[in-house]
């Protein structure tokens, strides 16, 4: 079964076995990477593979783990975007989702006792 929508891995490490466990994790399916880093895009992804030709001696299984990772998002990619939404005047609009998607990563409950992971029934009326 594919998936719907696309899967992001955050992370601060550039170890390749953490990586490649997280490929695992959704069957090689594409994955995006953001990257706590100001390192190249081309850089992280030249280091990855590197690092995966340093481990595995299958150069085939090296490119099927490189070609999982869809994107590699880092620090300035990231930068560029919110200076976008920032020129677009959608700060609040990002801001608020931000919010609503951590209430439902962390299931936090509403004064009202409502749960955030109500937010599902608020677009069934959509």
């Amino acid at each position: 079964m594919k998936p719907l929508g696309r899967f992001f891995q955050v992370t601060e490490t550039l170890y390749v076995k953490k990586y490649f466990l997280d490929i695992d994790k959704i069957e090689r399916y594409p994955i995006s990477f953001v990257v706590k880093s100001d390192m190249s895009v081309a850089d992280i992804k030249a280091h990855l593979e590197v690092g995966a030709l340093e481990q595995y001696a299958v150069d085939y299984v090296v490119k099927k783990y490189m070609e999982s990772i869809e994107e590699i998002i880092n620090v300035p990619v990231l930068l560029g975007i919110f200076d976008k939404v920032v020129k677009a005047g959608h700060v609040h609009d990002v801001l608020d989702e931000i919010i609503r998607w951590s209430k439902v990563e962390f299931n936090y409950m509403e004064g009202n006792g409502a749960d955030a992971g109500s937010v599902a029934d608020d677009d069934e009326d959509e």
